[in-house]
Order: C-alpha cells, then structure tokens, then sequence
C-alpha cells in the first residue's frame, strides 16, 4: 500500500495495489474517486483538493500508525 500527497496539486491517492491493472472509475463526487480493478477489488482512492476535505492536511501532512513506512 502506498498513500502519497502532492501538495503542488493538493491530491492524495490510497493506492492499495501495486501492480498495473485495468480500472473502473467510480466517481463519488467531484473530488473523490475509486478505482476498480479484476474481481471488484479496490485498487486506489483519490482524492482532488484534498486539504478542503481534510483539514489542516497542508501543514501537518498524513500521519500513519500502525504501518511499517518505506525508505
């Protein structure tokens, strides 16, 4: 799993699977998307103006617990 937030754009992806597969986008609204790959498995979350949906997420960035963070 990878969370990545790009300040520049303000977008945070959740990508749960690695590997390139085909997708399904289901948009829940006009900043929250999921993708759908092979066996209806959720394959990534994104989401567009993220800090409008999550406060203080510019200046305190993501936290994450319980998760080995790669190097």
């Amino acid at each position: 799993m990878r969370i990545v937030y790009d300040p520049t754009v303000d977008a945070l992806t959740i990508r749960l699977v690695e590997e390139r597969v085909e997708c399904e986008v289901i948009r829940l609204s006009d900043q929250v998307a999921i993708d759908i790959g092979p066996g209806e498995r959720i394959v990534a979350i994104e989401i567009l103006d993220a800090s409008d949906l999550i406060p203080h997420l510019k200046e305190q960035g993501v936290s994450l617990e319980n998760l080995k963070v790669a190097t």
